[in-house]
């Protein structure tokens, strides 16, 4: 697992530059996440990676496609102090866990090890010996993840086609 460390006010157009939104296809996005402030992530991002960051990650625009590049390369979750609204509400409509929790956010240092227990919001680094409490998803927001998004949760409760 790596870890990948960015300040504050990281925002859409970073995280998936808008010149490469005219392919929607999730690999194609992820193919570029993160180039214009991290040129290397898009081709060391392993599966179960972790990115940490500052204040309002994912501020700028309402599209999607921000945290699905971050989903599709295969990073397991994002810690931030906090999160722009719509990146928050985008991120679980797609099913990506995110959990803000300014103390770990900030003590949290890059090539450190760190284990995260969504159902009990716990953020483990093992490397400093120093565990974190983010809040845990409400049951609802976790089914929703669990399904892999709000229309694949709506599908599994019998509520969307």
């Amino acid at each position: 697992m790596k870890l990948y460390k960015y300040a504050d006010n990281v925002d859409t157009d970073v995280i998936i530059p808008a010149r490469h939104l005219n392919n929607p296809d999730p690999k194609a996005l992820a193919s570029h996440c993160m180039e214009d402030i991290d040129p290397d992530f898009a081709s060391t991002v392993e599966a179960g990676d972790i990115i940490v960051a500052g204040k309002n990650f994912g501020c700028g625009s309402s599209r999607e496609h921000a945290p699905l590049a971050i989903k599709s390369c295969g990073v397991k979750c994002v810690i931030a102090e906090t999160f722009a609204r719509i990146f928050y509400r985008n991120a679980i409509n797609i099913g990506f866990p995110i959990l803000e929790c300014p103390e770990a956010a900030q003590a949290i240092q890059p090539g450190d090890q760190v284990e995260v227990d969504f159902q009990t919001g716990e953020i483990r680094d093992l490397t400093q010996n120093k565990t974190f409490q983010a809040a845990p998803f409400p049951p609802f927001i976790d089914g929703i993840i669990q399904n892999g998004g709000l229309l694949n949760s709506l599908k599994a409760r019998g509520l969307a086609k």
